[in-house]
Order: structure tokens, then sequence, then C-alpha cells
């Protein structure tokens, strides 16, 4: 007898345990699993977010000119190259349009003439922030570069009509560069060049 009553405890206390169980499942739901979706789009959205609000309040400060010079020494040093020998097609994305189209005649010009330009780059000495201004949502910088060039200008028959090919010649240029801070393209783009 007394074992039947310890059965009888025994499914009466998995009743009440389902009871609360089935109780429990319905307040809080019957999510099992974690769904990573939910963050995941939490997580692009908020990067986007974060990315165009650091874009859009650009602090020009100290260690984002570091930043900047690294990359315009780089573009300096390509766009002169390039030019040189004419090939504009690497740098299309770092030249504004007016600068493309200067750069686009004067080796049309020079292909027109027959004439050959030979650069050899030996590197840049300096490359100083001059000014740097915001207008609305774009931000221009002026860099003053000195650089060693080795340069010539021939003629279809290799006369040399300007530059030596011996010589190594400092090289004095200011260079303006413009972006877009609300732009997601890191690249900026030569807008203005005086020698």
């Amino acid at each position: 007898m007394n074992y039947s009553f310890e059965y009888i405890d025994i499914i009466l206390l998995a009743m009440i345990a389902g009871f609360i169980f089935l109780r429990l499942r319905g307040i809080l739901g019957k999510r099992t699993g974690f769904d990573g979706k939910l963050e995941t789009d939490f997580d692009q959205q908020f990067s986007n977010e974060i990315i165009k609000k650091n874009l859009e309040n650009q602090i020009f400060d100290d260690e984002a000119q570091k930043d900047f010079l690294k990359g315009a020494k780089i573009a300096y040093e390509t766009i002169i190259t390039d030019f040189a020998s004419g090939n504009l097609k690497n740098i299309k994305s770092l030249l504004d349009k007016k600068i493309y189209d200067q750069f686009n005649d004067a080796i049309k010009e020079r292909k027109e003439k027959g004439h050959i330009t030979e650069t050899t780059f030996i590197g840049i000495n300096s490359a100083l922030i001059k000014e740097h201004h915001k207008k609305n949502t774009i931000l221009e910088v002026t860099v003053e570069f000195v650089s060693e060039i080795i340069s010539c200008l021939k003629d279809k028959d290799k006369k040399i009509l300007s530059g030596n090919p011996d010589i190594v010649k400092k090289v004095y240029d200011t260079w303006k560069f413009s972006k877009d801070t609300k732009s997601t393209n890191p690249n900026w783009l030569l807008i203005n060049t005086q020698n």
C-alpha cells in the first residue's frame, strides 16, 4: 500500500512540474535557440552609423594629419611617375576631373610632338601641410612637397630638349587635395597643382 502512495506522489510532482514548465513557456515564449541575425543586422547598422558619423564630424587632428600625409606621399609619387609614363588609367581615381583633363591634354600634346619623358623618382625630402579648411562637408588640404627627381624631355630622335638625365633636381610642389567627408570612398582627389 505504501508503494502505491509513493508512485502517486511521483506522478503528482511530475504533473506539477509539467504544469509549471508549460506556464513558463507560455509567459517567456517558445524561442529556445539564439538567432544571430538580429545582432548581425544591428552590428552592421551600428557600424555604418559610426562610420558615417565619424566622416561627417571628421576632426583633422594631429593623428588624422599624420595618416593623411602618409597617403599623400604615396599619391604624390604615384601620380608623378604615372603621368611621366603617360599612364593615367591607374591614377584616374586620385584626380579631380579638371586635373585629369589637364594631364590628359599634356600627354596627348607630348605624343603628337613625338616627345618622350624620362623620369626617375628618387624620393620625397619633406611633405608639410600648409593649410586645411572644411566648407560644408568638403575638406581641402594643401601640401608642400620637396622631392628629388631625375627628369628630361627628349624628341623623337632622342635629342634632349630639357632637363638632364644625369642630374638629380630638387622639385618644390604645392598640391591641394579634397575629400567629401560624407563619402565612404577613402580616396582624396588632387584638385590643384603648383610648382
